[in-house]
């Protein structure tokens, strides 16, 4: 299997999917009663929780780019020298 990227996003999003899925197979099969609109706060707060990890992701990954980005040029990024 290739290795892909963790993508917390969709992780959190899918989740919160199943459980509303979850929620409405309950109430079809009479295991118990579930008003309609009770799955609306979950997928909307599901997707807006997705979307907040999405961000934080990204934002780490673009900060571990840049910090592990050295220019050779830039005499304060380079590596310190052992001899001295």
């Amino acid at each position: 299997m290739l290795r892909h990227e963790f993508q917390p996003g969709r992780l959190v999003a899918g989740l919160f999917l199943a459980t509303a899925g979850v929620v409405f197979a309950g109430d079809a099969g009479g295991l118990w009663e579930t008003p309609w609109f009770v799955v609306i706060p979950v997928v909307v707060g599901g997707l807006c929780l997705a979307g907040a990890a999405g961000v934080v992701s990204r934002a780490v990954r673009r900060r571990r780019a840049v910090a592990g980005r050295a220019d050779p040029a830039d005499p304060a990024q380079a590596p310190m020298d052992a001899s001295r």
